[in-house]
Parts: structure tokens; C-alpha cells; sequence
């Protein structure tokens, strides 16, 4: 009896592709607009004196940056593992 792995069970990869792309650009669209008005708020805060203000700014600023390299990241991820995935 011989048995072999079914190379067909990896059929969705290519609509796998296109819904993690899809998200990729929806987060970092998102991450750019939220890294503007950030950056925003905490020059506007900087400038009166708010400190707070500030202080959430320059939060949201890092928070927004981790975002962006968190989101290319699970990109990379992904394809290593799809790639990975088509070579067994």
C-alpha cells in the first residue's frame, strides 16, 4: 500500500493571496492616516503646553508605526508560509 500526501488540498491559495493583500492595504492605509493625525495632535499639543495631549500623541504615533511593521510582517509571514506550503 503506498500513500502519498494530496497536493490538491492546497487549492484556495491564490483567493488566500489576494484576501491577505487586501487586508494588508486596508491596515496600511489606515496606520498612514492615523500616523498623520497623530503626529498632528502631538505638535499642536507640543506647541500650547498640553503635555497630555502630548504625551497621547507621541503614544499613538509609536502605537501606529508597530502597526505598519506588525502588518508588513504578517505579509512575509504569510507568503513564507504559502511558499513554504507549495514545496511539500
Amino acid at each position: 500500500m503506498n500513500v502519498f500526501p494530496d497536493f490538491e488540498g492546497l487549492s484556495g491559495i491564490a483567493e488566500l493571496r489576494e484576501v491577505v493583500g487586501a487586508l494588508l492595504t486596508f491596515v496600511l492605509v489606515i496606520a498612514v492616516l492615523m500616523v498623520i493625525v497623530s503626529a498632528i495632535i502631538w505638535g499642536v499639543a507640543s506647541s500650547n503646553g498640553n503635555q497630555t495631549s502630548a504625551a497621547k500623541g507621541r503614544t499613538g504615533v509609536m502605537v501606529c508605526l508597530g502597526a505598519a511593521v506588525l502588518a508588513g510582517g504578517a505579509m512575509t509571514w504569510m507568503n513564507w508560509l504559502i511558499d513554504l506550503g507549495e514545496q511539500l
